[in-house]
């Protein structure tokens, strides 16, 4: 019942771009931060860029100027969206949920973006 479903990725040139969606149910949107992980082969998994319940964003290094997140408390989705996308952005993209107060986590499963000529 709990659940994160992201959708938009895709297989993109360099310099293109994306937008990724992350679809909630079974929370309380509002009331939890939502965050944008990734994880190439062979590395951690890395936070890309997060988003308070009260629109506090930060992002990670390598994105800042590029991506941007965003949430829409009325349709329970969070975005991402990715421009300038390089090939070092090639990654599974996770959306996550933190429960503001509890601290609850819930994942998504992943959305492939691979970024190649």
């Amino acid at each position: 019942q709990v659940q994160l479903v992201e959708s938009g990725g895709d297989l993109v040139q360099p310099g293109g771009s994306l937008r990724l969606s992350c679809s909630a149910s079974g929370i309380i949107f509002s009331i939890y931060a939502m965050g944008w992980y990734r994880q190439a082969p062979g590395k951690q998994r890395e936070l890309v860029a997060g988003i308070s319940g009260g629109g506090v964003t930060n992002y990670a290094d390598s994105v800042k100027g590029r991506f941007a997140i965003s949430r829409d408390n009325a349709k329970n989705t969070v975005y991402l969206r990715m421009n300038s996308l390089k090939p070092e952005d090639t990654a599974v993209y996770y959306c996550n949920a933190r429960h503001s107060v509890t601290r609850r986590t819930v994942w998504g499963q992943g959305t492939q973006v691979t970024v190649s000529s």
